[in-house]
Parts: C-alpha cells; sequence; structure tokens
C-alpha cells in the first residue's frame, strides 16, 4: 500500500488527503473527511447507497478509487444544499415524505439530481432507470418526489 498526496474538490472547498489512491472514495470521504452522508451498501456499487456526483453525474463511490477524482468536483448529500436553502429535490423529499428508515436517500436524491441535470422532464423511463436501491420500498414517493422536484426546477415529469 503507497499512501499519495491526492487533492480533491469536495463541495466546492478543495481537501488534500494523504491515502493509498485505490481507496474507495467511500472511505476517504467518511473515514478522512469526515462526510458521512453517504452510506456502505453493499460494497460492490450494486445498491446505490454511497452515490455521490463526479463533474455531476452520479457514481457510486464504494468501488471508485479516491486517485480517479483528484481534480474531479465531488458533490455529496452535505454540499447539496446552499447554505439554509435546500435544493429542491432535497425540499421535494421532504414534502413527499419519501423517507422511512433513510439510510439510503442520501444516493437516492444525489442520483435524483444527476438525472434532473441531465434530463429536466424525465419520463417515467429515466425514472425508472435509476437504481438505487431501497429497502424500505419507498419507491413510489421517490416517483413523485422527483416529479415535484423537476417541476419547481421548470421541467415537468
Amino acid at each position: 500500500m503507497s499512501v499519495q498526496r491526492i487533492a480533491l474538490a469536495v463541495n466546492g472547498e478543495r481537501r488534500t488527503v494523504e491515502v493509498d489512491p485505490e481507496k474507495p472514495l467511500l472511505w476517504v470521504l467518511r473515514d478522512d473527511l469526515r462526510l458521512t452522508g453517504s452510506k456502505y451498501g453493499c460494497g460492490a456499487g450494486l445498491c446505490g447507497a454511497c452515490t455521490v456526483l463526479i463533474d455531476g453525474a452520479a457514481v457510486r463511490s464504494c468501488t471508485l478509487p479516491a486517485g480517479q477524482v483528484a481534480g474531479k468536483a465531488i458533490t455529496t448529500i452535505e454540499g447539496l444544499a446552499k447554505g439554509e436553502r435546500l435544493h429542491p429535490v432535497q425540499q421535494a423529499w421532504i414534502d413527499e415524505d419519501v423517507a422511512q428508515c433513510g439510510y439510503c436517500q442520501a444516493g437516492q436524491i444525489l442520483a435524483a439530481v444527476a438525472l434532473l441535470e441531465k434530463k429536466p422532464k424525465p419520463t417515467e423511463a429515466d425514472v425508472a432507470s435509476i437504481t438505487n436501491l431501497c429497502r424500505c420500498g419507498t419507491y413510489g414517493r421517490v416517483r413523485k418526489a422527483i416529479a415535484a422536484a423537476a417541476k419547481k426546477m421548470g421541467g415537468a415529469a
């Protein structure tokens, strides 16, 4: 294991960590930068609890080596709101009472943000392309929240 200094751009702030470049980004965020909103679920990039945005794209951070994201814009759930003002997707999640246990919600929200940035007027098929898993089964409310957020952001789902 070789430790290297890696410069990251996390939530609009430059951060430097000294880690093995192969260390998964999830663990760099959680353990080294103390940003614990992204969760460990499966460790294989399948469930989406660890989803973050890399240059605006939803990415599973549990399998992504930190060395591969040096210089790229990383957004975690902690960086989504602007001060006290929630992102429209976060507000829609509250308005639609999406979360039950809440464990997967940071990843769900970030996946929805990435979708709406790419497709402001998503179809049902577009929304269904989000593959984040929710053990509580709140998918109906997730769809409603995405539609509500699309309307607030100027699109229509």
